[in-house]
Protein backbone atom coordinates (compact mmCIF):
# COMPACT_ATOMS: atom_id res chain seq x y z
CA UNK A 1 0.00 0.00 0.00
CA UNK A 2 1.26 3.51 -0.81
CA UNK A 3 2.05 6.30 1.58
CA UNK A 4 -0.60 8.94 1.03
CA UNK A 5 -1.14 12.50 2.19
CA UNK A 6 -4.49 14.13 2.77
CA UNK A 7 -4.16 15.99 -0.55
CA UNK A 8 -3.30 12.75 -2.35
CA UNK A 9 -6.52 11.17 -1.13
CA UNK A 10 -8.68 14.14 -2.04
CA UNK A 11 -7.14 14.21 -5.52
CA UNK A 12 -7.50 10.46 -6.11
CA UNK A 13 -11.11 10.48 -4.94
CA UNK A 14 -11.91 13.10 -7.56
CA UNK A 15 -9.85 11.56 -10.37
CA UNK A 16 -11.32 8.07 -9.89
CA UNK A 17 -14.90 9.26 -9.51
CA UNK A 18 -15.25 7.92 -5.96
CA UNK A 19 -18.80 8.44 -4.68
CA UNK A 20 -18.68 6.65 -1.33
CA UNK A 21 -16.02 5.86 1.27
CA UNK A 22 -16.14 2.97 3.70
CA UNK A 23 -14.55 3.84 7.04
CA UNK A 24 -13.61 0.34 8.18
CA UNK A 25 -12.59 -1.09 11.52
CA UNK A 26 -12.57 -4.49 13.22
CA UNK A 27 -14.56 -5.52 16.28
CA UNK A 28 -13.23 -7.68 19.10
CA UNK A 29 -14.32 -10.91 17.40
CA UNK A 30 -12.50 -10.03 14.18
CA UNK A 31 -15.58 -9.04 12.18
CA UNK A 32 -15.11 -6.16 9.72
CA UNK A 33 -17.39 -3.20 10.39
CA UNK A 34 -17.79 0.02 8.47
CA UNK A 35 -19.46 3.40 8.39
CA UNK A 36 -20.13 4.40 4.78
CA UNK A 37 -20.10 8.10 3.94
CA UNK A 38 -20.68 10.04 0.70
CA UNK A 39 -17.59 11.62 -0.80
CA UNK A 40 -18.65 15.11 0.29
CA UNK A 41 -18.04 13.99 3.89
CA UNK A 42 -14.46 12.92 3.14
CA UNK A 43 -12.97 16.16 4.50
CA UNK A 44 -14.77 15.62 7.80
CA UNK A 45 -13.47 12.05 7.98
CA UNK A 46 -9.89 13.18 7.29
CA UNK A 47 -10.32 15.72 10.11
CA UNK A 48 -11.02 12.77 12.48
CA UNK A 49 -14.51 14.12 13.19
CA UNK A 50 -16.58 11.08 12.15
CA UNK A 51 -18.43 9.68 15.15
CA UNK A 52 -20.21 6.33 15.60
CA UNK A 53 -22.10 4.43 18.29
CA UNK A 54 -19.58 2.14 19.99
CA UNK A 55 -22.24 0.49 22.17
CA UNK A 56 -23.57 -1.33 19.10
CA UNK A 57 -20.22 -3.02 18.39
CA UNK A 58 -19.24 -6.34 20.00
CA UNK A 59 -16.75 -5.82 22.82
CA UNK A 60 -16.61 -2.02 22.66
CA UNK A 61 -18.45 0.09 25.25
CA UNK A 62 -21.71 0.40 27.21
CA UNK A 63 -24.64 2.45 25.97
CA UNK A 64 -23.94 5.26 28.43
CA UNK A 65 -20.47 5.79 26.94
CA UNK A 66 -21.25 5.10 23.31
CA UNK A 67 -19.70 8.04 21.40
CA UNK A 68 -16.47 7.04 19.64
CA UNK A 69 -14.42 8.54 16.82
CA UNK A 70 -12.94 7.03 13.66
CA UNK A 71 -9.40 8.16 12.85
CA UNK A 72 -8.58 7.05 9.27
CA UNK A 73 -5.13 5.64 8.54
CA UNK A 74 -4.28 7.46 5.30
CA UNK A 75 -1.93 4.69 4.16
CA UNK A 76 -4.87 2.27 3.90
CA UNK A 77 -6.66 4.24 1.16
CA UNK A 78 -7.74 1.98 -1.67
CA UNK A 79 -10.46 2.10 -4.33
CA UNK A 80 -12.35 -1.16 -4.71
CA UNK A 81 -11.76 -2.10 -8.36
CA UNK A 82 -15.00 -4.11 -8.74
CA UNK A 83 -17.26 -1.13 -8.00
CA UNK A 84 -19.20 0.76 -10.68
CA UNK A 85 -17.49 3.14 -13.06
CA UNK A 86 -20.47 5.46 -12.49
CA UNK A 87 -19.39 5.91 -8.91
CA UNK A 88 -16.67 3.91 -7.17
CA UNK A 89 -16.33 2.96 -3.52
CA UNK A 90 -13.08 3.54 -1.63
CA UNK A 91 -11.90 2.33 1.75
CA UNK A 92 -9.96 3.73 4.71
CA UNK A 93 -9.13 1.56 7.73
CA UNK A 94 -9.59 3.44 10.97
CA UNK A 95 -8.29 3.45 14.53
CA UNK A 96 -10.87 3.96 17.26
CA UNK A 97 -10.53 6.91 19.64
CA UNK A 98 -12.40 8.10 22.71
CA UNK A 99 -14.07 11.55 22.75
CA UNK A 100 -11.15 12.89 24.83
CA UNK A 101 -8.71 12.10 21.99
CA UNK A 102 -7.11 9.03 23.60
CA UNK A 103 -6.88 5.66 21.81
CA UNK A 104 -9.67 3.25 22.72
CA UNK A 105 -8.17 0.42 24.82
CA UNK A 106 -10.47 -2.18 23.26
CA UNK A 107 -9.56 -1.43 19.64
CA UNK A 108 -7.83 -4.58 18.29
CA UNK A 109 -5.60 -2.49 16.02
CA UNK A 110 -4.46 -0.43 19.02
CA UNK A 111 -3.78 -3.58 21.05
CA UNK A 112 -1.36 -4.72 18.34
CA UNK A 113 0.25 -1.27 18.13
CA UNK A 114 0.79 -1.34 21.89
CA UNK A 115 2.80 -4.57 21.55
CA UNK A 116 4.78 -3.08 18.67
CA UNK A 117 5.73 -0.15 20.89
CA UNK A 118 7.10 -2.60 23.45
CA UNK A 119 9.00 -4.35 20.65
CA UNK A 120 10.62 -1.06 19.61
CA UNK A 121 11.63 -0.35 23.20
CA UNK A 122 13.62 -3.61 23.03
CA UNK A 123 15.53 -2.30 20.02
CA UNK A 124 13.67 -3.88 17.10
CA UNK A 125 12.27 -1.84 14.24
CA UNK A 126 9.81 -4.21 12.52
CA UNK A 127 7.76 -7.32 13.18
CA UNK A 128 7.16 -8.84 9.75
CA UNK A 129 4.43 -11.40 9.16
CA UNK A 130 3.67 -13.52 6.10
CA UNK A 131 0.21 -15.12 6.50
CA UNK A 132 -1.15 -18.15 4.62
CA UNK A 133 -4.96 -17.97 4.92
CA UNK A 134 -6.97 -20.86 3.49
CA UNK A 135 -10.65 -20.94 2.56
CA UNK A 136 -13.36 -23.16 1.09
CA UNK A 137 -15.65 -22.44 -1.86
CA UNK A 138 -19.19 -23.82 -1.71
CA UNK A 139 -21.99 -23.57 -4.25
CA UNK A 140 -24.97 -21.37 -3.44
CA UNK A 141 -28.63 -22.28 -3.86
CA UNK A 142 -31.25 -20.37 -5.89
CA UNK A 143 -31.84 -18.05 -2.91
CA UNK A 144 -28.16 -17.12 -2.73
CA UNK A 145 -27.61 -19.10 0.48
CA UNK A 146 -24.53 -21.33 0.89
CA UNK A 147 -24.98 -25.07 0.46
CA UNK A 148 -22.67 -27.90 1.56
CA UNK A 149 -21.96 -28.76 -2.09
CA UNK A 150 -18.34 -28.09 -2.97
CA UNK A 151 -17.51 -26.49 -6.29
CA UNK A 152 -14.79 -29.02 -7.17
CA UNK A 153 -13.20 -32.34 -6.23
CA UNK A 154 -9.61 -31.16 -6.60
CA UNK A 155 -6.65 -31.85 -4.34
CA UNK A 156 -3.30 -30.29 -3.54
CA UNK A 157 -1.98 -28.24 -6.49
CA UNK A 158 -4.55 -29.70 -8.91
CA UNK A 159 -5.41 -27.87 -12.15
CA UNK A 160 -8.63 -27.28 -14.06
CA UNK A 161 -10.84 -29.08 -14.95
CA UNK A 162 -10.37 -30.94 -11.65
CA UNK A 163 -9.95 -27.59 -9.88
CA UNK A 164 -13.14 -25.79 -10.91
CA UNK A 165 -12.35 -22.95 -8.55
CA UNK A 166 -9.38 -21.91 -10.67
CA UNK A 167 -11.19 -19.10 -12.52
CA UNK A 168 -12.66 -17.69 -9.32
CA UNK A 169 -9.26 -17.87 -7.63
CA UNK A 170 -7.61 -16.15 -10.58
CA UNK A 171 -10.15 -13.31 -10.48
CA UNK A 172 -9.51 -12.91 -6.76
CA UNK A 173 -5.78 -12.61 -7.46
CA UNK A 174 -6.36 -9.98 -10.18
CA UNK A 175 -8.56 -7.89 -7.89
CA UNK A 176 -6.03 -8.11 -5.06
CA UNK A 177 -3.21 -7.04 -7.40
CA UNK A 178 -5.31 -4.07 -8.54
CA UNK A 179 -5.52 -3.10 -4.87
CA UNK A 180 -1.75 -3.20 -4.37
CA UNK A 181 -1.21 -6.74 -3.08
CA UNK A 182 1.91 -8.62 -4.18
CA UNK A 183 0.67 -12.18 -4.69
CA UNK A 184 3.33 -14.86 -4.26
CA UNK A 185 1.34 -18.04 -4.92
CA UNK A 186 -2.19 -19.26 -5.60
CA UNK A 187 -3.17 -22.92 -5.58
CA UNK A 188 -5.73 -25.56 -4.70
CA UNK A 189 -5.28 -26.93 -1.20
CA UNK A 190 -5.48 -30.52 0.08
CA UNK A 191 -9.25 -30.78 0.58
CA UNK A 192 -11.85 -30.61 -2.20
CA UNK A 193 -13.10 -27.04 -2.57
CA UNK A 194 -10.22 -25.67 -0.48
CA UNK A 195 -7.88 -22.91 -1.70
CA UNK A 196 -4.91 -20.84 -0.63
CA UNK A 197 -3.60 -17.50 -1.91
CA UNK A 198 -0.35 -16.27 -0.38
CA UNK A 199 0.60 -12.61 -0.40
CA UNK A 200 3.91 -10.96 0.43
CA UNK A 201 4.83 -10.36 4.05
CA UNK A 202 4.62 -6.90 5.55
CA UNK A 203 4.92 -5.27 8.93
CA UNK A 204 2.40 -6.46 11.51
CA UNK A 205 -0.29 -3.77 11.25
CA UNK A 206 -0.22 -3.73 7.44
CA UNK A 207 -0.40 -7.54 7.37
CA UNK A 208 -3.45 -7.63 9.64
CA UNK A 209 -5.09 -4.92 7.52
CA UNK A 210 -4.30 -7.03 4.47
CA UNK A 211 -5.82 -10.16 6.02
CA UNK A 212 -9.08 -8.31 6.65
CA UNK A 213 -9.04 -6.85 3.13
CA UNK A 214 -8.22 -10.28 1.70
CA UNK A 215 -11.25 -11.85 3.39
CA UNK A 216 -13.52 -9.13 2.01
CA UNK A 217 -12.20 -9.50 -1.54
CA UNK A 218 -12.40 -13.32 -1.49
CA UNK A 219 -16.01 -13.29 -0.34
CA UNK A 220 -17.00 -10.53 -2.79
CA UNK A 221 -15.45 -12.11 -5.89
CA UNK A 222 -16.61 -15.63 -4.96
CA UNK A 223 -20.20 -14.36 -4.86
CA UNK A 224 -19.77 -12.95 -8.38
CA UNK A 225 -18.98 -16.54 -9.42
CA UNK A 226 -22.09 -17.88 -7.67
CA UNK A 227 -19.96 -19.30 -4.85
CA UNK A 228 -19.78 -18.80 -1.11
CA UNK A 229 -16.30 -18.40 0.36
CA UNK A 230 -15.89 -19.32 4.01
CA UNK A 231 -12.98 -18.94 6.39
CA UNK A 232 -14.64 -21.27 8.89
CA UNK A 233 -11.82 -23.48 10.19
CA UNK A 234 -13.53 -26.87 9.71
CA UNK A 235 -16.69 -26.71 7.58
CA UNK A 236 -16.65 -30.44 6.72
CA UNK A 237 -15.92 -33.56 8.72
CA UNK A 238 -13.35 -35.98 7.32
CA UNK A 239 -11.21 -33.52 5.35
CA UNK A 240 -8.53 -30.99 6.23
CA UNK A 241 -9.59 -27.76 7.87
CA UNK A 242 -8.45 -24.24 6.94
CA UNK A 243 -5.45 -22.75 8.70
CA UNK A 244 -3.68 -19.43 8.62
CA UNK A 245 0.00 -20.21 9.15
CA UNK A 246 1.93 -17.15 10.32
CA UNK A 247 5.55 -16.68 9.21
CA UNK A 248 7.18 -14.22 11.62
CA UNK A 249 10.50 -12.39 11.89
CA UNK A 250 11.93 -9.46 13.84
CA UNK A 251 14.09 -6.85 12.14
CA UNK A 252 16.57 -4.22 13.25
CA UNK A 253 16.55 -1.82 10.32
CA UNK A 254 17.34 -3.93 7.25
CA UNK A 255 18.88 -6.76 9.28
CA UNK A 256 16.85 -9.87 10.11
CA UNK A 257 17.37 -10.37 13.85
CA UNK A 258 16.50 -14.07 13.51
CA UNK A 259 19.51 -14.84 11.29
CA UNK A 260 23.01 -15.69 12.46
CA UNK A 261 25.37 -16.80 9.71
CA UNK A 262 27.80 -18.29 12.24
CA UNK A 263 25.19 -20.51 13.93
CA UNK A 264 25.00 -24.14 12.82
CA UNK A 265 21.32 -23.89 11.94
CA UNK A 266 21.46 -20.22 10.93
CA UNK A 267 19.22 -19.17 13.83
CA UNK A 268 20.31 -16.33 16.08
CA UNK A 269 20.01 -16.33 19.84
CA UNK A 270 17.15 -13.85 19.41
CA UNK A 271 15.29 -16.30 17.16
CA UNK A 272 15.70 -19.13 19.67
CA UNK A 273 14.54 -16.93 22.53
CA UNK A 274 11.51 -15.75 20.52
CA UNK A 275 10.74 -19.38 19.64
CA UNK A 276 11.02 -20.25 23.36
CA UNK A 277 8.43 -17.63 24.22
CA UNK A 278 6.08 -19.02 21.57
CA UNK A 279 6.36 -22.56 22.95
CA UNK A 280 5.94 -21.32 26.54
CA UNK A 281 2.71 -19.40 25.83
CA UNK A 282 1.28 -21.42 22.91
CA UNK A 283 -1.44 -23.08 24.95
CA UNK A 284 -2.42 -19.69 26.39
CA UNK A 285 -2.63 -17.79 23.09
CA UNK A 286 -4.64 -20.57 21.42
CA UNK A 287 -7.92 -18.96 22.54
CA UNK A 288 -6.95 -15.99 20.33
CA UNK A 289 -5.40 -17.81 17.37
CA UNK A 290 -8.24 -20.37 17.36
CA UNK A 291 -11.18 -18.46 18.82
CA UNK A 292 -14.28 -20.44 17.82
CA UNK A 293 -15.90 -23.67 18.95
CA UNK A 294 -15.31 -24.96 15.43
CA UNK A 295 -11.56 -24.18 15.57
CA UNK A 296 -10.98 -27.25 17.75
CA UNK A 297 -12.53 -29.58 15.20
CA UNK A 298 -9.52 -28.69 13.03
CA UNK A 299 -6.87 -29.16 15.74
CA UNK A 300 -7.07 -32.96 15.73
CA UNK A 301 -4.56 -35.60 14.54
CA UNK A 302 -4.71 -36.85 10.98
CA UNK A 303 -5.47 -33.66 9.05
CA UNK A 304 -2.07 -31.89 8.99
CA UNK A 305 -3.12 -29.35 11.66
CA UNK A 306 -0.78 -29.12 14.67
CA UNK A 307 -2.11 -30.46 17.97
CA UNK A 308 1.11 -30.48 19.98
CA UNK A 309 3.49 -27.81 21.29
CA UNK A 310 6.86 -28.60 19.72
CA UNK A 311 9.18 -27.24 17.04
CA UNK A 312 11.39 -28.54 14.27
CA UNK A 313 13.63 -27.36 11.45
CA UNK A 314 11.88 -29.59 8.89
CA UNK A 315 9.13 -31.70 10.45
CA UNK A 316 5.59 -30.44 9.67
CA UNK A 317 3.79 -32.21 12.52
CA UNK A 318 4.81 -29.80 15.33
CA UNK A 319 3.21 -26.44 16.10
CA UNK A 320 6.29 -24.49 14.98
CA UNK A 321 8.38 -25.06 11.87
CA UNK A 322 11.51 -23.23 10.76
CA UNK A 323 11.41 -22.95 6.95
CA UNK A 324 14.70 -23.67 5.20
CA UNK A 325 15.31 -20.13 3.86
CA UNK A 326 18.02 -18.15 5.63
CA UNK A 327 19.39 -14.63 5.47
CA UNK A 328 16.71 -11.98 5.19
CA UNK A 329 14.06 -14.72 4.82
CA UNK A 330 14.82 -16.46 8.14
CA UNK A 331 11.51 -16.87 9.93
CA UNK A 332 9.47 -18.83 12.42
CA UNK A 333 6.25 -20.41 11.14
CA UNK A 334 3.45 -20.89 13.70
CA UNK A 335 1.03 -23.38 12.16
CA UNK A 336 -1.86 -23.49 14.62
CA UNK A 337 -3.68 -20.22 13.85
CA UNK A 338 -6.83 -20.35 11.74
CA UNK A 339 -8.56 -17.66 9.65
CA UNK A 340 -11.45 -17.19 12.08
CA UNK A 341 -8.98 -15.38 14.34
CA UNK A 342 -9.03 -11.64 14.84
CA UNK A 343 -5.63 -11.08 13.18
CA UNK A 344 -4.73 -8.05 15.30
CA UNK A 345 -5.30 -9.94 18.56
CA UNK A 346 -3.69 -13.16 17.35
CA UNK A 347 -0.52 -11.42 16.13
CA UNK A 348 -0.35 -9.24 19.27
CA UNK A 349 -0.51 -12.36 21.46
CA UNK A 350 2.17 -14.20 19.49
CA UNK A 351 4.43 -11.13 19.48
CA UNK A 352 3.97 -10.71 23.25
CA UNK A 353 4.89 -14.38 23.69
CA UNK A 354 8.05 -14.08 21.61
CA UNK A 355 9.12 -10.87 23.31
CA UNK A 356 8.70 -12.55 26.70
CA UNK A 357 11.17 -15.18 25.53
CA UNK A 358 13.64 -12.46 24.53
CA UNK A 359 13.22 -10.39 27.70
CA UNK A 360 13.78 -13.43 29.90
CA UNK A 361 16.48 -15.09 27.71
CA UNK A 362 14.48 -18.32 27.55
CA UNK A 363 15.97 -21.47 26.05
CA UNK A 364 13.79 -23.57 23.73
CA UNK A 365 13.17 -27.27 24.24
CA UNK A 366 14.96 -29.68 21.92
CA UNK A 367 13.53 -29.85 18.39
CA UNK A 368 11.31 -32.80 17.55
CA UNK A 369 12.17 -34.35 14.21
CA UNK A 370 9.85 -37.37 14.46
CA UNK A 371 6.24 -37.54 13.30
CA UNK A 372 4.42 -36.58 16.50
CA UNK A 373 1.11 -37.95 15.18
CA UNK A 374 2.42 -41.54 15.51
CA UNK A 375 3.76 -41.03 19.05
CA UNK A 376 1.56 -42.17 21.94
CA UNK A 377 0.87 -39.99 24.98
CA UNK A 378 3.64 -41.60 27.04
CA UNK A 379 6.21 -40.91 24.32
CA UNK A 380 5.05 -37.30 23.99
CA UNK A 381 5.27 -36.75 27.75
CA UNK A 382 8.78 -38.21 27.76
CA UNK A 383 9.77 -35.70 25.08
CA UNK A 384 8.11 -32.82 26.98
CA UNK A 385 5.48 -32.31 24.27
CA UNK A 386 2.26 -30.75 25.53
CA UNK A 387 -1.13 -30.93 23.83
CA UNK A 388 -2.85 -27.78 22.61
CA UNK A 389 -6.24 -27.16 24.26
CA UNK A 390 -8.90 -29.53 22.93
CA UNK A 391 -11.88 -27.16 23.28
CA UNK A 392 -12.60 -23.46 23.32
CA UNK A 393 -13.49 -23.72 27.03
CA UNK A 394 -10.14 -25.31 27.87
CA UNK A 395 -8.33 -22.65 25.82
CA UNK A 396 -10.09 -19.83 27.69
CA UNK A 397 -9.27 -21.40 31.05
CA UNK A 398 -5.59 -21.62 30.11
CA UNK A 399 -5.48 -18.07 28.71
CA UNK A 400 -6.82 -16.34 31.83
CA UNK A 401 -3.97 -17.84 33.89
CA UNK A 402 -1.22 -16.46 31.63
CA UNK A 403 -0.12 -12.97 32.66
CA UNK A 404 1.76 -12.26 29.43
CA UNK A 405 -1.27 -12.92 27.22
CA UNK A 406 -3.81 -11.22 29.49
CA UNK A 407 -1.54 -8.18 29.82
CA UNK A 408 -1.13 -8.01 26.03
CA UNK A 409 -4.91 -7.91 25.62
CA UNK A 410 -5.51 -5.38 28.36
CA UNK A 411 -8.34 -5.54 30.88
CA UNK A 412 -11.08 -4.11 28.64
CA UNK A 413 -10.53 -6.51 25.74
CA UNK A 414 -9.87 -9.46 28.06
CA UNK A 415 -13.14 -9.08 29.97
CA UNK A 416 -15.27 -8.59 26.86
CA UNK A 417 -13.53 -11.35 24.87
CA UNK A 418 -13.98 -13.91 27.65
CA UNK A 419 -17.60 -12.89 28.15
CA UNK A 420 -18.43 -13.29 24.45
CA UNK A 421 -16.59 -16.60 24.13
CA UNK A 422 -18.09 -18.12 27.27
CA UNK A 423 -21.53 -17.33 25.85
CA UNK A 424 -20.49 -19.00 22.57
CA UNK A 425 -19.23 -22.07 24.42
CA UNK A 426 -22.37 -22.32 26.56
CA UNK A 427 -24.62 -22.08 23.50
CA UNK A 428 -22.67 -24.94 21.90
CA UNK A 429 -22.55 -26.99 25.11
CA UNK A 430 -26.29 -26.84 25.72
CA UNK A 431 -27.37 -27.36 22.10
CA UNK A 432 -28.54 -30.82 21.01
CA UNK A 433 -26.59 -31.70 17.85
CA UNK A 434 -27.61 -34.04 15.01
CA UNK A 435 -24.79 -36.45 15.95
CA UNK A 436 -26.40 -36.99 19.36
CA UNK A 437 -29.78 -37.82 17.86
CA UNK A 438 -28.16 -40.17 15.34
CA UNK A 439 -26.20 -41.87 18.12
CA UNK A 440 -28.75 -42.08 20.92
CA UNK A 441 -32.33 -41.64 19.68
CA UNK A 442 -32.86 -45.28 18.73
CA UNK A 443 -30.36 -46.84 21.14
CA UNK A 444 -31.98 -45.37 24.22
Amino acid sequence: MGKYTRNDIMKMAEEENVRFIRLQFTDLLGIIKNVEIPVDQLTKALDNKMMFDGSSIEGFVRIEESDMYLYPDLDTWVVFPWTSEKGKVARLICDIYNPDGTPFEGDPRYILKRQLKEMKELGFSHFNIGPEPEFFLFKMDEKGEPTLELNDKGGYFDLAPTDLGENCRRDIVLELEDMGFEIEASHHEVAPGQHEIDFKYADAVATCDNIQTFKLVVKTIARKHGLHATFMPKPLFGVNGSGMHANMSLFKGKENAFYDESAENGLSETALQFLSGITKHARAFTALTNPTVNSYKRLVPGYEAPCYVAWSLRNRSPLIRIPASRGISTRIEVRSADPSANPYLAMAAMLASGLDGIKNSLTPPAPIDRNIYVMDKEEREKEGIHDLPATLKEALDVMVKDEVITSALGEHALVHFIEAKEIEWDMFRTQVHPWERDQYMSTY
